[in-house]
């Protein structure tokens, strides 16, 4: 097996084009589970971040090849210096170009893109090392990729409404309607650690809105338990928990 994994590292045609099918195979696996859901980076995005990374650890093994052999006298001659890290170094840096695109603030204090942005960052460096040859490193890495952007995503959910915190958006009439939703929520038990008054416009009208981040009661955890509560009071318009 380490004979088989030391061939499969040296710089050959049969290795270059196993390396690159390995980045392909890989892209294509993390961008699938996230075209599915619909993300900002979909399958072509994450092909084509994860092939770039690989031929540029593959063109700086390439250019050390050379400068190790057919222009050894030129080198010399010149005394060029090089140094292949760079070109992984530099596609680290420029991905977060384009990782930061897929970020966006959606309101009421959401932000939504940042798993697709991490993504693009693994799958970037899971590129670096197929065209290093790390193999055993990217299969490993997939598989830690695969379980935490789509095994453990509908768990996500679920884990954060059994927290005790929770994020409440609360659209009302008038300003003075919020002392009563303030003692609905503790009359829950619940505390009220901040809030923060907003605006919002619909037909035509401006109607007062805020956002509450509450600790929930341990004898009263439910947290459709307390948007129930407020939306059957008369003076809330729309109510709605906050999950990034």
């Amino acid at each position: 097996m380490n004979e088989l994994l030391l061939h499969l590292r040296d710089f050959t045609f049969t290795t270059v084009i196993l390396r690159m099918l390995l980045a392909f195979l890989s892209g294509t696996v993390i961008g699938y589970g996230r075209a599915r859901k619909q993300r900002a980076a979909g399958l072509r995005t994450f092909i084509l971040t994860s092939i770039g990374a690989a031929l540029t650890t593959l063109l700086a093994t390439y250019e050390y090849q050379m400068l190790c052999g057919p222009w050894a006298d030129v080198v010399k001659e010149v005394g060029l210096k090089f140094d292949g890290s760079r070109y992984s170094a530099q596609v680290i840096s420029g991905i977060g170009f384009l990782a930061a695109g897929t970020i966006i603030s959606i309101g009421h204090q959401q932000v939504s893109g940042l798993s697709t942005a991490a993504g693009l960052f693994a799958s970037v460096c899971m590129g670096i090392a197929a065209g290093a040859g790390f193999y055993e490193c990217v299969i490993v890495v997939l598989v830690i990729l695969i379980l935490v952007l789509d095994v453990m995503w509908p768990l996500e959910p679920a884990f954060k409404r059994r927290l005790r915190n929770i994020t409440v958006f609360v659209e009302f009439y008038a300003l003075e309607d919020l002392n009563e939703i303030s003692d609905t929520i503790r009359s829950r038990g619940a505390t009220i650690y901040d809030i923060e008054i907003e605006r919002s416009k619909r037909e035509k009208d401006k109607f007062p809105c805020a956002i509450l981040i509450l600790k929930m009661s341990r004898e009263k955890p439910s947290h459709s338990g307390m948007l129930s509560s407020l939306a059957e009071l008369d003076c809330v318009r729309t109510t709605h928990e906050l999950i990034s």
